[in-house]
């Protein structure tokens, strides 16, 4: 599972480490990425979104009918 918000589009960060000494060494930032099910009403089924918790907040605000319209107007298949 990759480390990227169907919803909001987050993925992870990259930069460095600073050691005391400075000395740097690469890392990553990644969201917190869950999996969650929903259930679509309106086609009588359930969709499993990979999601960063942003985005948990923001279908739970504005609903799961409307954002998954608006992941289909992007083009990406559920």
């Amino acid at each position: 599972m990759s480390a990227h918000c169907q919803v909001t589009g987050r993925a992870p960060g990259f930069g460095k480490s600073v050691s005391h000494s400075h000395k740097r060494t690469s890392r990553r930032w990644n969201p917190n990425i869950q999996r969650k099910t929903y259930y679509l009403p309106s086609e009588n089924r359930r969709v499993t979104l990979t999601l960063s918790t942003k985005g948990i907040k923001t279908i739970d605000r504005d609903g799961i009918e409307a954002v998954i319209a608006r992941i289909r107007a992007r083009g990406e298949k559920i």
